[in-house]
């Protein structure tokens, strides 16, 4: 026995060695993997931080909220009647700017927000006098015209726990849309959580809600993301109550512009470019809605106020792009551009995504008119409208990839009015884009 104990010793160490080899080759199979890992996640970080850049960008674009936005949008210190600015300038003298135009337009594939084809309504109190409540609204409280900073846009500005009911040249039809822009003041993180814009499409032009209607309410707190809270009663009965999930805090601060689409029942409301509210039966059937409205609550009094501006109400909803393909032309007063510009605004993305559409579908090739209305020299109108045209034709290439050989540009001034030029909303249906196929 006493023999075989060196040999055991030997077998022993030899197991040990051959163990101990073992796990250290799945030791460095771990660390490698454990590098391999590292680096991975590593890697992973970078490429996210990289996107989270990418995003907060395009997030900046579609908001407003970058260095330079918010530069632009910093309150001037006052206005002739004591009011502080919360607006920007939107005069640009000089050439279009393409390449802030196109950045706009990149990250808004699914803006499907298109713009009634029969004007109703414009309204930018450019006839009202600053400090007067508008001619053209009715109310049961008090508000007054405003001016912010050294742009000279005026504003209504609405005071809490009153309604605002704009006068309409007809009733509302079964299919429109509404768009305005909104503006706040001293909104911050003790706004109250009931502070909000209500708009309302009711069946009387009154301060009472009448057996129909329908409205939704537009959030301004912000120390929790609140939400939009919808709202219709049929026959004095409430149908629909509810709260649809959206945070729009940094949104209301800058100059959100609001759009919203009525087709019979259904309603569609957008916040710049999204659209937060989609209910297929929240408004009322039987065509009995007549009205706008609206009303702000819980803004509190000399500290935080909302102002509203460039309210348009527009009949239909018209399928652009079906109307493109068959008829080969398309006259549109839904795509803007900032005061003397041909600078784009990002909400008449959707419009442009129509034509876009449309000539995908086919092989036309389009002339791009540009109109404007009267105000200034028939010159500089002419310029201005051929300008736009081009911001439009750059926007169908760069944007959707439209070969650029498949678009002309012409520009027409003032010399082809289709409305009087001497009320707002003449002066908006002039303010046109003409798309004819060649």
């Amino acid at each position: 026995m006493k023999s075989l104990l060196p040999y055991l010793l030997i077998l022993a160490i030899s197991l040990v060695s051959i163990n101990s080899n073992a796990q250290l080759k799945n030791l460095g199979k771990r660390i490698k993997q454990k590098v391999n890992q590292r680096i991975d996640r590593k890697f992973d970080r970078g490429v996210d931080k990289g996107l989270d850049k990418v995003e907060s960008g395009v997030d900046d674009a579609v908001t407003g909220n970058g260095e330079d936005s918010k530069d632009s949008q910093n309150p001037a210190t006052q206005t002739s009647n004591g009011v502080e600015s919360t607006a920007t300038e939107s005069s640009n003298a000089g050439g279009a700017s393409v390449a802030a135009t196109t950045a706009q337009f990149q990250v808004n594939t699914k803006f499907d927000y298109v713009p009634g084809e029969v004007l109703m309504v414009f309204e930018d109190f450019e006839e009202d006098a600053v400090g007067d409540f508008p001619a053209r609204w009715n109310t049961d409280g008090t508000g007054e015209v405003v001016t912010f900073g050294s742009s000279g846009d005026k504003w209504f500005q609405l005071k809490s726990g009153s309604d605002y009911v704009p006068d309409l040249p007809r009733e509302l039809p079964e299919e429109y849309t509404i768009e305005f822009d909104l503006a706040a003041r001293g909104i911050d993180k003790k706004t109250s959580s009931a502070a909000l814009i209500e708009i309302i499409l009711d069946d009387n032009n009154q301060f009472r809600p009448g057996p129909n209607f329908a409205w939704v309410r537009i959030p301004f707190c912000q120390y929790h993301p609140i939400g939009f809270q919808i709202r219709n009663v049929v026959n004095r009965r409430t149908v629909i109550s509810n709260t649809v999930q959206g945070d729009i805090r940094q949104q209301v601060l800058n100059q959100p512009h609001v759009s919203i689409a009525v087709n019979k029942t259904r309603l569609r409301l957008w916040i710049n470019e999204k659209k937060y509210v989609d209910i297929p039966r929240l408004i009322p059937p039987g065509n009995t809605i007549k009205y706008l409205k609206f009303r702000p609550y819980s803004f509190k009094d000399g500290k935080e106020d909302i102002y509203i501006r460039n309210l348009k109400i527009a009949e239909g909803g018209l399928d652009l792009r079906n109307q493109l393909l068959k008829e080969g032309m398309v006259s549109t007063d839904g795509i803007l551009f900032d005061v003397n510009s041909a600078n784009i605004k990002p909400e008449s993305y959707g419009v442009i995504r129509q034509i876009a559409l449309a000539m995908e579908e086919s092989e036309m090739n389009l002339n791009i008119i540009g109109h404007t209305d009267s105000d200034g020299s028939e010159d500089n109108n002419k310029d201005l409208s051929q300008r736009r045209a081009e911001s439009v034709k750059t926007a169908l290439v760069d944007d959707f990839g439209i070969a650029a050989n498949r678009l002309s540009v012409d520009g027409k001034g003032e010399t082809k009015p289709v409305a009087e030029n001497n009320s707002p909303e003449g002066k908006a249906a002039n303010r046109r884009v003409e798309f004819v196929s060649l």
